[in-house]
C-alpha cells in the first residue's frame, strides 16, 4: 500500500513539474517574440527537430513573412482616415484646436455676408441721395431735400450738421471761420462713418494672421504624441504612426482653410470701405460747396446794398 501511494505521489510530482515547465516555456516564448521577431526559417527547423525527436512527421509549415504592406493594410483597416475619422481619433488638444478653427471660419463667413449686405445697401442709398442733391442750388434747398430721407441717413446728418454750424455762428462776421469750422465738423463725421463701417473687419485680420499659427500648434502637439507612441511601441514602421501624423496635419489644413478666406475677404472689404468713404466725402463736399456759395451770395448782397446806400447818400 505504501509502495502504491508512493508511486502515485511520484507521478503527481512529475506532472506538476511538466506543467510548470510548459508554463515557463510559453511565457519565455512570448517575451522573446515581443522583444525580437522570430525568424520563420528557424521556427520551421525547430518544429522539424522536435517532430524528429518524437518520431512523428509534421506537415510543412508555410513561410510566413510580415512586411510593411501587411502592417499598412492592418492600420488602414483599424484607422478611419477620412477627415471625420481623423478628428474622432485625434488628441483632445488637437480637437480643441480644430473646433476653434472651425468657429473662426464660421465667424469669417458670417461677417462676410453681414458686412457685404450692409456695404451694398449703404452705397446704393448714398448714390441715390447724391443724385437727389445734384438739383439743389442752395443749402436750404439741400435741407429740404434731405428731410425726405430717413432720419438716420448719413446725408441728412451731414447737411443738418452744416445748418447747425450756421445757426451757432449767426452772430459772427468771419465767413472764413464759418467755412473752417463747418469743414472740420464734416471731416469728423466722414471719419466716424468710416470707422463705423469698418467695425468687424479687424476680426477678419486677426483670424487671417493667427489661424495658421493655431493650426501649427495643433500639428506640433499631434506629432509630439505620435513620437511618444513610437517610443512606447518601439517600432519605426511609418505605417503605424502615419494615422497620428495625418490627424496632426489636419489641424494645419484647417488653419489654412480659416486663414486664406479671412485675408481675401479683409482685402475686399478694405477696398469697398474706401469706396464708401469716397461717396461720403463727395456728399460732404457737395454740402460745403453749397455753404460756400450761400456765404458768398450773402457777402455779395451785403456789399451791393452798402454800395447802393452810399450812392444814395
Amino acid at each position: 500500500m505504501l509502495k502504491v501511494s508512493g508511486h502515485y505521489t511520484s507521478i503527481v510530482i512529475k506532472m506538476l513539474l511538466v506543467t510548470a515547465l510548459c508554463f515557463s516555456s510559453v511565457s519565455f516564448a512570448q517575451q522573446s517574440e515581443t522583444a525580437t521577431p522570430q525568424n520563420p526559417m528557424e521556427h520551421s527547423v525547430a518544429t522539424t527537430s522536435e517532430a524528429g525527436s518524437e518520431g512523428k512527421t509534421l506537415p510543412p509549415t508555410p513561410n510566413l513573412t510580415i512586411n510593411d504592406d501587411t502592417v499598412a493594410s492592418d492600420v488602414a483597416l483599424t484607422h478611419d482616415l477620412t477627415p471625420w475619422g481623423m478628428y474622432k481619433n485625434a488628441d483632445i488638444i488637437v480637437k480643441i484646436v480644430m473646433i476653434g478653427l472651425l468657429l473662426a471660419s464660421l465667424a469669417t463667413w458670417t461677417i462676410f455676408i453681414a458686412k457685404l449686405t450692409e456695404l451694398t445697401l449703404a452705397k446704393k442709398r448714398l448714390r441715390k441721395e447724391m443724385a437727389s442733391l445734384n438739383g439743389a442750388k442752395t443749402l436750404k434747398q439741400a435741407c429740404n431735400v434731405s428731410d425726405q430721407f430717413a432720419k438716420n441717413s448719413l446725408t441728412n446728418i451731414l447737411i443738418n450738421d452744416i445748418q447747425e454750424e450756421l445757426d451757432l455762428s449767426a452772430n459772427t462776421t468771419s465767413q472764413e471761420g464759418i467755412k473752417e469750422r463747418a469743414a472740420f465738423r464734416q471731416d469728423r463725421l466722414v471719419a466716424a462713418s468710416g470707422r463705423q463701417m469698418n467695425t468687424g473687419t479687424s476680426v477678419l485680420a486677426t483670424i487671417g494672421s493667427v489661424s495658421p499659427f493655431i493650426g501649427l500648434f495643433g500639428t506640433v502637439w499631434g506629432i509630439m504624441n505620435s513620437f511618444i507612441g513610437i517610443a512606447e511601441t518601439q517600432t519605426t514602421n511609418l505605417a503605424v504612426v502615419a494615422p497620428g501624423i495625418a490627424e496632426a496635419l489636419l489641424a494645419t489644413a484647417m488653419g489654412l482653410v480659416a486663414a486664406i478666406p479671412a485675408v481675401i475677404i479683409y482685402n475686399i472689404f478694405v477696398r469697398a470701405i474706401n469706396s464708401y468713404r469716397v461717396l461720403v466725402s463727395d456728399i460732404s463736399a457737395k454740402a460745403l460747396l453749397l455753404l460756400s456759395r450761400d456765404l458768398d451770395r450773402e457777402n455779395y448782397t451785403s456789399r451791393t446794398s452798402s454800395h447802393h446806400t452810399a450812392e444814395s447818400k
